[in-house]
């Protein structure tokens, strides 16, 4: 079973992307702020890190920044800041993908 890291300091955002993976048979991890989800990933390994970057502890930057120091996983940018600038310093870090909130 795959496994998928939602990283996201906001309960309802994580509880909304579950209520979509869950039942597709994905196995869900998750973290409520930065330095949980590099413990997280450290310990479980995901196959996807879906990753917001306004997070106490560490922020989603340094989150996939650290992640991108040893790993090619595929790391999706969840997100508010919508600015073009955002986006592109999120693909330079090594994101793979960048969705801004609210999103469907």
């Amino acid at each position: 079973m795959e496994k998928i890291l939602i990283a996201d300091d906001e309960q309802l955002m994580r509880q909304l992307v579950i209520d979509f993976l869950k039942p597709e048979g994905y196995e869900i991890l998750e973290a409520s702020d930065g330095k949980e989800a590099l413990e997280i990933y450290d310990k479980e390994h995901p196959d996807l890190i879906l990753l917001d970057v306004m997070m106490p502890g560490y922020d989603g930057w340094t989150v996939c920044r650290e992640i991108r120091r040893e790993s090619t996983v595929p790391i999706m940018m969840l997100t508010a800041k919508g600015e073009e600038i955002d986006q592109l310093f999120a693909y330079d870090l090594g994101a793979d993908e960048y969705i801004t909130k609210p999103f469907s």
